[in-house]
């Protein structure tokens, strides 16, 4: 810890003489913007969280009145009929009337047999409904913002595995970037040092051994330049894939890895917590939509009761008067009685999924902490990692020119020579290696702790 705090003051005084301490940032934040906006599986899921939302105003929209044109027309011959013997019972008091009166003012009349089936008869209203009292739609609403809710963090914690994502995956660029500039800085070295044994050989004080070894050096330098220069182009791949750009984009490098250790030395002192985590609110939504389910189901007595008003016209023959205007108000009720224990059996499901959403709260919250310490320690050893690789490059240095000196000199032997070059490039890799596997440790604390502000 105490190298720790060594290294964090090093690094605090050497951002403090640099010109621009935020420039080096600037890169990949646009990184993140672009991947915030143009990553395919994020718009799916604001996509999700739309029909959410969409589905929470519809919920509301079931407490407002609803209007609805109705009309039918029914014509029909035959079936079932009632007579009425109107002829029979009135035309004996008619005929009495005439003698009375001695005129022909009351007619005879015939009975009337009347079918059941209307004779082109049409009805047409409008029909205004409203809900008075149903607790179902009550529930329905906040099962709706439950659900809304759920898919807010679940775009938020997409949001910020796609920044970890990012950032690692620039940072695993920007190492082998780095890594293809040692391996040609070794390359260099080689090629010189052969130079220098095809030098001593032509003065009568070199081995033509030495010389096909200088040429096997070259050769594997550049095999492992040439792998080192494909993980450049994988990386780029993935970049350019978690952006969903073209994948020849180019990527800009622009970036200082030295400037932003400090706040991997600084991440390390403060205390790694998974409050901020949406997980963890995620899964208490989930336990308050189960409690507003179960409520809803222990109110299945509750009755029903809804109003509607009538306003249209109805009449036979296709035909229309003044008498044929109506209107109609009623209220409906519905309360149900007994639906084979259903219910009951209901409210057991509810309780038993609250009961399930405890648990895996308990669980969720262990593996968080778990996980976010494991996080925290490898972001220690990777920064005790970076510094020991530090001091290992500044020896290997130092050997490097001790030993060329030597071997130029005829001091030191040809192999000793080749030794210290390839511990030297092994030391610049190390060091390039560690230095983005911290600043990968951070991003992935970062994510643990859920400490990524957005903008």
């Amino acid at each position: 810890m105490r190298t720790l705090l060594i290294t964090s003051l090093i690094l605090t005084c050497f951002l403090s003489l640099a010109p621009v301490a935020g420039s080096a940032q600037q890169a990949l934040d646009e990184y993140i913007e672009i991947g915030l906006k143009n990553n395919l599986v994020l718009q799916q899921k604001n996509i999700s969280l739309e029909k959410a939302m969409l589905s929470l105003k519809i919920a509301n929209g079931m407490f407002s009145p609803s209007l609805t044109l109705l009309g039918n027309f029914l014509s029909g011959t035959g079936g079932r009929s009632i007579s009425f013997p109107v002829g029979d019972l009135l035309n004996p008091v008619y005929s009495t009337l005439n003698q009375i009166t001695g005129t022909d003012n009351f007619p005879q009349i015939e009975n009337v047999n009347q079918n059941f089936f209307p004779k082109d008869f049409y009805d047409v209203r409008a029909r205004a409904s409203m809900p008075i009292l149903n607790t179902d739609l009550i529930y329905n609403r906040k099962i709706r913002e439950n659900q809304t809710l759920l898919q807010e963090y679940e775009v938020i914690i997409y949001k910020r595995e796609l920044i970890r994502n990012i950032k690692a995956a620039y940072f695993n660029y920007l190492g082998a970037r780095e890594g293809v500039s040692i391996y040609q800085s070794a390359l260099t070295r080689a090629q010189e040092g052969k130079r220098v044994n095809e030098s001593l050989l032509a003065n009568g004080k070199g081995l033509p051994a030495y010389v096909l070894r200088s040429q096997s050096e070259i050769e594997n330098i550049k095999a492992q330049l040439v792998d080192a220069e494909r993980q450049v182009e994988n990386a780029k791949l993935y970049i350019n894939f978690l952006l969903n750009r073209d994948a020849d984009e180019e990527i800009i490098t622009a970036y200082s890895a030295e400037e932003n250790l400090l706040n991997a030395s600084l991440l390390i002192q403060e205390p790694a917590t998974v409050q901020k985590r949406e997980e963890l609110m995620q899964i208490q939504t989930l336990k308050g939509l189960n409690e507003n389910l179960l409520s809803m189901n222990k109110l299945y007595w509750s009755p029903k009761i809804s109003g509607f008003v009538d306003l249209g016209a109805q009449a036979e023959n296709l035909s229309y008067t003044s008498n044929a205007n109506y209107n109609l108000i009623g209220v409906q009720l519905e309360m149900p009685l007994f639906a084979g224990l259903t219910n009951r059996h209901k409210i057991s499901q509810s309780r038993l999924e609250i009961k399930n959403t405890e648990l895996s709260a308990s669980q969720i919250n262990q593996q968080l902490n778990l996980s976010t310490q494991f996080s925290k320690n490898s972001l220690i050893s990777a920064f005790q990692n970076y510094h020991s690789a530090q001091k290992q490059l500044e020896a290997a240095q130092s050997y490097q020119r001790l030993i060329d000196k030597g071997y130029k000199e005829g001091i030191n032997t040809f192999i000793e020579a080749v030794d210290a070059r390839n511990q030297l490039t092994s030391a610049q890799l190390l060091v390039t290696l560690n230095q983005y596997r911290v600043l990968i440790a951070e991003a992935n604390l970062e994510r643990e702790t859920a400490a990524y502000t957005f903008k």
